[in-house]
């Protein structure tokens, strides 16, 4: 579509002219329920001023049709206004009522107004999802983000559904009885009725916050006070939402309260009451995120309501996605960034506060900065490696390069770096400058140096160099310690020498670790300091006997990648299981793992170091990240020739440990979904079928059905389950979540009829929800079947800007991604990659960075796997 993509110079020209006082937009939603309707009508009227009259502009629509257009009372012609992606004004006044009425589309790839049929008992549900710029999809707007607005929305819909959106309800119209506070109806109506819910202006606030939610969705209440400093209370209605086939597992009082913690939290650190009146919070289906701070109106993927046990891990990380986006109601909704090159203004500062807010909050989930140092910042170390890496303050040129910015160096990276910040400038003087960059810009936006202002004003310091050295930047520093010691082996000194591209200051703790008397590694001496330069002497350290351990960043005050000396790392091969402190041992699982990665240690040694030690790892999310790093060894960074061999000892030492493993704990059920990824031999797969069959059975495990479906995979992808008792499978489990594993498993299977099947069901039709066209390319993907799947690579890149061009964004990335032929861990393969990126120089730049990323994870496999030979 022409202007599909919209520009930052476009965006800045039209903000340059243009204000904008409101939006009022209709939606009718009866059509919803009827799975032959395609569209519903959308109906906006948005006021606007123009700095220069008689001056043209644009609106922006992705619609199938527009029925009217008029622009102060004078009609347009559709069908020279629209021209599928924009509506064209011209001859502007200084005060303007627009309205567009159009017939938006229903999504089925979550963007814009996503529709879901339930299949376990056939209600349609509907969610809106915009960011970055899928408004458009739903409503005739400006789709930018400083160009902030009030909004108006009236909703009409089946009579006996809840209705949601950013705001409070004011009133429903007369097509049945009164709603109650909520929004919902107080009683139903006769089939076939509709009523129409009208909800209060916004705030101003961006196009990509609004929000809609419909469907007979299960709604739990709860209710939040809180008494502020003039006296006055403030008084928030808070809902949690999910499906009512999910109502039996959702466990509303726990999101509920973490909720309540966390308002109290982010009240007080921010000394800014909450703005938008309520908090809804709905989990949702076939969502492509974690979740959207739709402010008043969160939306969070469904995978949130557990069907099955989970580990306490899944809990956490459930928690720390509620305070993430209840921090991006001041971080984002309060105060936004201007464009997408300031993404990181509200998204590291929400992933910061995510971990963060756990332990302020007082949640009981205290070991948050260890799962941080663990699992996000390895997303920032892989993500800083890429040839494609940027600044956490990016270069945004156009929307498809702001879809691809939400990743792990403007998430986790910016997040490890103003964690940083905190330490270098002091608690105190952070929060006071949030406070007054809150106060300051409230319902505004703002730029980098806006931040930089109210910081420098409330700790002293010249934030402009660290910025430039650490925000304005790309790539990760490794350091390394080098030790000499004296005959008594003393340390006569020990340097810290930093790598990297650009060399920056570091604020670190050296940690020196020895054994005690009971055989554990503990800290027995710390020396703070900075790091500038390439080589920075420890001074501290001259004359302190040589520790067994050396370890850089201890308390993971920096970000960067660590290594060791040779007498340390010999320790960890012994001992690392031995480190006492849970994020000490974390931050060492980290550093080995990134040696693994950039072809330093062999893949057989990461291996060997998981089956040593990690059944003695108490942290479950820890336990986790090395299931999934030792099976990536395993099947990417392994030499070929010793593949086979690794798989049988993950599998032996998933089976050894989940059978030692306490009965009914988190760690039992770990082991027992590796045993189910990495199962091959006969007595693993016997055990698998035994558990489902109830043949066999391991004290303590609850054979659920999350757990079943990934038993079925195990089986399927070895060739073990037939169709009939997948079908059966499904049939237990006629729910979305279902359907999905089906997919899964069905694509799993190892016959060149399942890889076709899966490879036409995405590639040849465009019918599929997101949520199975990634179930199809995960099980298309399996590693241990590269050889049924290499005769798809020259295809896959041959197809690729045909699938740019005609798939929405959302799942021309899934397909990009999921069906590279990573596993083809060759130099062909290689050469392929290299070819199409040397032979489509303009290509989209979106879809070169993705490629490039992928062809840079072939790459470091091929070297971790020349390292695993030697």
């Amino acid at each position: 579509m022409p202007g599909k993509n919209l520009s930052r110079d476009e965006a800045q020209q039209r903000a340059g002219i243009l204000a904008v006082d409101g939006y009022t937009v209709h939606l009718d939603l009866t059509s919803a329920p009827d799975p032959a309707a395609a569209t519903f009508r959308s109906t906006t009227t948005v006021a606007f001023r123009c700095s220069q009259p008689g001056a043209a502009t644009f609106l922006d629509l992705l619609a199938p049709a527009v029925r009217s257009v008029t622009l102060n009372g004078r009609a347009l012609d559709p069908a020279t206004a629209y021209d599928g992606a924009r509506v064209h004004v011209d001859g502007l006044a200084a005060e303007n009522v627009l309205t567009v009425e159009a017939d938006c589309a229903y999504s089925r790839t979550g963007e814009g107004l996503h529709r879901f049929v339930d299949p376990a008992d056939g209600e349609t549900y509907l969610y809106t999802h915009y960011e970055p710029a899928d408004a458009r999809r739903v409503f005739a707007n400006f789709e930018q983000p400083d160009l902030k607005a009030p909004f108006s929305f009236t909703v009409t819909a089946p009579a006996d559904w809840d209705v949601r959106s950013n705001a409070p309800h004011e009133r429903v119209g007369a097509a049945g009885p009164h709603p109650s506070e909520d929004g919902r109806a107080a009683e139903a109506a006769g089939a076939g009725t509709a009523r129409t819910w009208e909800f209060a202006p916004t705030k101003p606030i961006s196009t990509y916050l609004t929000a809609v939610v419909a469907g007979p969705y299960h709604v739990a209440r709860d209710h939040y006070s809180r008494e502020l400093a003039d006296g006055t209370t403030l008084e928030i209605p808070l809902s949690a939402m999910c499906r009512k086939s999910l109502a039996p597992y959702f466990d509303a009082d726990e999101i509920l309260g973490v909720t309540k913690l966390g308002l109290d939290f982010f009240h007080e650190a921010f000394d800014f009451p909450y703005p938008f009146g309520k908090y809804d919070q709905a989990f949702v289906p076939e969502y492509n995120i974690g979740a959207m701070e739709n402010p008043g109106c969160v939306t969070f993927k469904e995978e949130f309501v557990f069907r099955s046990k989970v580990t306490d891990a899944a809990y956490e990380s459930r928690a720390n996605v509620v305070l993430h986006e209840m921090a991006h109601m001041w971080f984002g909704d309060l105060v936004t960034p201007r464009w997408w090159d300031d993404l990181w203004l509200k998204e590291s500062f929400a992933d910061f506060m995510g971990s963060y807010g756990l332990i302020g909050a007082r949640t009981r989930y205290s070991s948050a900065w260890v799962t941080f140092a663990n699992q996000r910042k390895a997303w920032a170390y892989r993500q800083d490696q890429f040839p494609t890496t940027h600044p956490i303050t990016a270069d945004i040129r156009d929307l498809e390069d702001a879809k691809l910015n939400f990743d792990g160096i403007t998430y986790a990276k910016g997040a490890a770096v103003l964690k940083q910040l905190v330490a270098y400038v002091g608690s105190e003087a952070f929060f006071e400058g949030a406070r007054r960059y809150f106060q300051r810009h409230a319902f505004g936006n703002t730029e980098l140096a806006d931040l930089l202002d109210v910081l420098e004003e409330t700790s002293g310091r010249d934030l402009k160099s660290w910025a430039a050295d650490w925000l304005q930047t790309a790539g990760v520093n490794a350091l390394t310690p080098q030790v000499t010691t004296d005959a008594e082996g003393r340390i006569t000194e020990l340097a810290v020498l930093q790598d990297g591209d650009v060399l920056r200051p570091h604020r670190i703790a050296v940690g020196l670790y020895d054994r005690d008397a009971d055989g554990a590694l503990v800290r027995t001496g710390r020396i703070e300091l900075d790091v500038t330069g390439a080589r920075t002497v420890v001074a501290e350290a001259v004359g302190r006997p040589r520790p067994a351990l050396v370890l850089l960043n201890d308390e993971d005050l920096t970000y960067c990648k660590v290594r060791f000396d040779a007498d340390s790392l010999e320790t960890l091969r012994t001992g690392l299981g031995d480190i006492h402190d849970e994020l000490a041992r974390a931050l060492a699982w980290s550093a080995v793992w990134n040696l693994t990665r950039d072809g330093l240690m062999p893949a057989r040694d990461y291996v060997a170091l998981v089956l040593r030690f990690a059944g003695q790892e108490g942290n479950i999310g820890v336990l986790q990240s090395l299931h999934a790093q030792a099976k990536t060894a395993v099947d990417l960074y392994a030499a070929p020739e010793w593949r086979a061999e690794g798989a049988r000892q993950l599998a032996d030492g998933a089976l050894r440990e989940l059978r030692e493993a306490v009965p009914g704990s988190d760690h039992q059920l770990a082991w027992a979904r590796f045993l189910a990824q990495t199962a091959g031999g006969a007595e693993h797969l016997g055990l698998v079928r035994g558990l489902l069959t109830g043949s066999a059975r391991i004290d303590g495990l609850e054979v659920d059905q999350e757990l079943r479906w990934s038993l079925w995979l195990a089986l399927a992808a070895a060739g073990q389950a037939t169709d009939e008792e997948l079908a059966g499978e499904l049939a237990a489990d006629n729910t979305a979540g279902g359907k999905r594993q089906h997919t899964l498993c069905l694509a799993a299977r190892p016959t060149p009829e399942a890889k076709a099947a899966a490879w036409s069901a995405v590639i040849d039709s465009d019918e599929l929800p997101s949520a199975l066209v990634e179930a199809n390319s995960a099980g298309f993907a399996i590693p241990a079947q590269r050889d049924l799947t290499a005769l798809y690579a020259a295809p896959y890149f041959k197809l690729l800007e045909k699938v740019w061009a005609e798939r929405t964004i959302e799942i021309a990335i899934r397909i990009v991604g999921g069906f590279f032929p990573i596993a083809q861990t060759d130099e062909q393969t290689l050469a392929e990659a290299d070819a199409w990126l040397a032979g489509h120089p303009q290509a989209a730049p979106a879809l070169r960075r993705l490629v490039l990323e992928r062809r840079d994870d072939l790459a470091r496999a091929l070297r971790a796997q020349a390292c695993d030979r030697v």
